[in-house]
């Protein structure tokens, strides 16, 4: 009996996950977690101070009280 296509392409999928894909060690993964975590939050500061300066020329061009 033919298997269906879905069936061969889960197994396929999971054979290369399982034995071809080579996985970070657990200190490499703490790295690039915290690598991760420093530039998000840089980021969301860079986005904030943004905010700041837009709200503020905003509140200096309509003069809106705060």
């Amino acid at each position: 009996m033919k298997k269906l296509k879905l069936l061969t392409d889960i197994e396929e999928s999971y054979t290369e996950l399982r034995y071809k894909t080579s996985w970070p060690t657990k200190g490499q993964l703490i790295k690039s977690a915290i690598i991760v975590m420093i530039a998000s939050i840089i980021i969301a500061a860079i986005v904030y101070c943004m905010d700041l300066v837009v709200d503020n020329l905003m509140h200096l061009i309509y003069g809106l009280g705060k």
